[in-house]
């Protein structure tokens, strides 16, 4: 018997792990989590156990070139200890999801129900030559689910672009990744995944322990930081701890119970820079 998997793909902070919260939420079935981090430290998997949801983490690499050894034994190790009805695996923001497609093909005791691919609307208007990973996952998508929509005036222009990369796949404009699951499970795999591609990217990674902040400094750090694409995480701000969500230069804080752990993904980044920036120790 072979265990379905849903690959949920997508670039740095387009709304995977809102995707996730929101299956588990309304589900009935029985789920396991494959979540791969590109940093060391697992932020959306604290998340995401609040579900009491059975899940595995593959962090520090990315799941489609530097932990392929892992993702088989992962998933044996979810079957074999939680023996779920179906596996959802979130892949990390620069995970190219045609290498995984192969690669999940190989294993003979799962099988890919479908390819999920989120696409952050207003990130695409912003910064609107698409390459790379964003590009692979948009062409490797069997369904695209076209978030944020709420902070774009003209849909019109981003659809016409996601159009274009992928001709034939359904796109769902959704905000906050609110879809109809029964859609979700409908869509047919698709058969034009045919080879692994090489994968490279520049991307770097590091996490630090962050000490009490000032809201107002620390505001100022966020809309001025170089070379940073991603930030999340935790941070205490006068005593009280908040989860970061930075994407892009548009970010958000909202009260949690987190530790003072943050993420930074970008490329070229000044790490020494941003640790003294913010008054913080590298962990």
């Amino acid at each position: 018997m072979q265990t379905p998997i849903i690959l949920i793909s997508g670039y740095l902070g387009a709304g995977k792990t809102t995707l996730l919260k929101h299956i588990l939420k309304h589900t009935d079935k029985k789920v396991a989590v494959l979540m791969n981090e590109f940093g060391e430290v697992g932020i959306d998997t604290k998340e995401i156990q609040k579900e009491n949801i059975n899940v595995k983490e593959l962090l520090e690499g990315c799941v489609c070139c530097s932990l392929q050894g892992e993702l088989e034994a992962g998933l044996k190790e979810i079957i074999d200890n939680y023996a779920p009805e179906v596996i959802i695996v979130e892949t990390t923001g620069i995970a190219e999801a045609d290498n995984l497609v192969v690669d999940i093909k190989d294993v003979d005791f799962v099988k890919l129900d479908v390819v999920i691919t989120v696409v952050d609307a207003d990130i695409m208007l912003r910064f609107p030559d698409v390459k790379g990973s964003a590009k692979i996952q948009i062409e490797a998508a069997d369904l695209i689910l076209l978030n944020k929509v709420d902070l774009v005036d003209d849909i019109s222009v981003i659809f016409k672009k996601v159009r274009e990369l992928n001709g034939k796949s359904p796109i769902i404009e959704t905000e906050y990744c609110a879809v109809d699951l029964s859609l979700l499970m409908s869509v047919e795999i698709g058969h034009h995944h045919l080879k692994k591609s090489d994968h490279h990217h520049h991307m770097q990674s590091f996490s630090v322990g962050v000490k009490n902040v000032d809201k107002e400094k620390f505001s100022k750090f966020l809309d001025e930081v170089k070379n940073v694409f991603r930030i999340k995480g935790y941070v205490f701000i006068e005593g009280q701890s908040h989860l970061l969500n930075y994407v892009g230069a548009r970010w958000t804080l909202e009260k949690s119970e987190g530790a003072g752990k943050l993420v930074f993904i970008g490329e070229n980044m000044n790490k020494q820079a941003i640790i003294t920036a913010l008054n913080i120790t590298s962990l």
